[in-house]
């Protein structure tokens, strides 16, 4: 069977960054000078979760173009001033401070990889700039800097923490789970989700009979899973980007060694099933926010940004870039200012309804919450035939409420 992906990561990469960087340039240059600046700042090249990135400028990019149609905001134009982080920490702290003090920005999207914004988190806080993310979703991204201090963090985007509650209620339910090992990635997107599984795993009493890392760029796991294996690990819980993801399936076929396999959501990248390939990427179950069942509207969307986009898969993160600039836009209109200060506290007590593409929005965020998704809004998923598709099965038709412990 021939590959689902032709063109290379890379290839694809340098073409869509490009595609985006004229996009951008096209924005700066249908506005005047007083334009609304915004930042994004993320992974847009180098990471297996590049393609993310891209979607997300993509939807925020569409985002500006609806305001634009409808009159602007506050009567102004917005610019979206991209920057790459190349998935590096310090190039993502440079950015930020970069797009900050230089570009003037109000607000910044991004990034795309947890650890970058893990390292940079201060940096708004500390200069009152709104950020947005819609990619990145370790759990304590959108955590106050210090108990009760303002907090700049927000998220429209999928929660590792929520992820992980649903998951293990999943392993908890199922019958055929006794016995759960836990595989993460050693990024600060890995850790941050283990964090969550160990914590999430004791509140719920569960058996976790092994605990194993490996290096994002890994292509052979076959010693961490026979450690799993040996345990009598029936269920495995891997936590890492779509790439590692797909080469741990990899691993477990050369082994033999086929677990029940919960992981998170980034096995919905198309380099998850690229690495996987068709038939091993059958096996893991995960959540997604944006369900392969689109309603009219989401299809018209969907049809609308399709061919900016690498994949189907990358659409999620296109419907958060989107549904975010609108929030933000309107918490700019409600606080009649583009001042930090008055945009957050607009943000935390957003007045009216907004009809996003992910959901409707009614008081998404508050002085304390930050998430604008909530366990609500996720969407068990898997792959068949080498696209996504809904996910069900006796468990998963068997949790209630009660069972979403953590």
């Amino acid at each position: 069977m021939p590959p689902i992906l032709q063109p290379t990561r890379r290839q694809f990469a340098q073409g869509a960054l490009a595609g985006l960087i004229a996009a951008s340039t096209n924005v700066r240059g249908a506005f005047a000078a007083d334009d609304i600046k915004l930042g994004f700042n993320g992974d847009l090249s180098a990471s297996p979760s590049a393609q993310s990135g891209r979607a997300a400028v993509v939807g925020i990019q569409a985002a500006i173009d609806d305001l634009k149609a409808a009159g602007g905001t506050l009567g102004r134009g917005m610019t979206l001033i991209i920057r790459d982080d190349l998935s590096q920490p310090p190039k993502s702290i440079q950015n930020m401070s970069d797009l900050i003090d230089n570009e003037g920005v109000v607000a910044v999207f991004g990034p795309t990889n947890s650890g970058n914004a893990l390292a940079w988190k201060q940096i708004p806080n500390q200069k009152h700039i709104p950020v947005m993310g819609c990619i990145g979703s370790a759990t304590a991204i959108t955590k106050p800097m210090s108990p009760n201090a303002d907090n700049y963090m927000f998220r429209v985007g999928s929660v590792d923490r929520t992820q992980v509650v649903a998951i293990l209620a999943y392993a908890k339910k199922n019958p055929n789970t006794k016995r759960i090992g836990f595989l993460t990635e050693t990024t600060g997107y890995g850790q941050g989700g283990l964090k969550d599984l160990e914590e999430i795993a004791a509140l719920q009493g569960l058996n976790i009979v092994a605990n194993e890392k490996f290096n994002v760029n890994d292509t052979d796991m076959t010693s961490q899973l026979n450690k799993l294996k040996d345990a009598g690990a029936d269920t495995a819980c891997v936590w890492a980007q779509g790439t590692p993801i797909g080469q741990v399936m990899r691993s477990m076929d050369k082994i033999n060694y086929f677990p029940i396999v919960l992981t998170s959501w980034a096995a919905d990248n198309l380099t998850f099933i690229n690495a996987a390939g068709p038939a091993l990427a059958e096996k893991p179950i995960f959540l997604r926010t944006v369900s392969e069942s689109r309603n009219p509207r989401q299809q018209q969307f969907f049809d609308r940004v399709r061919p900016k986009i690498d994949a189907d898969s990358a659409f999620s993160f296109s419907v958060h870039g989107y549904d975010a600039t609108m929030l933000l836009a309107m918490a700019i209109k409600q606080a009649d200012a583009t001042d930090g200060v008055k945009v957050r506290e607009a943000l935390e007590d957003l007045k009216g309804v907004y009809e996003g593409y992910a959901k409707t929005y009614d008081h998404p965020f508050t002085k304390t919450q930050h998430e604008g998704l909530g366990a609500a809004d996720q969407r068990w998923t898997c792959w068949r035939g080498g696209k996504l598709a809904a996910f069900s099965d006796d468990v998963v038709a068997g949790l209630r409420p009660e069972d979403f412990k953590g």
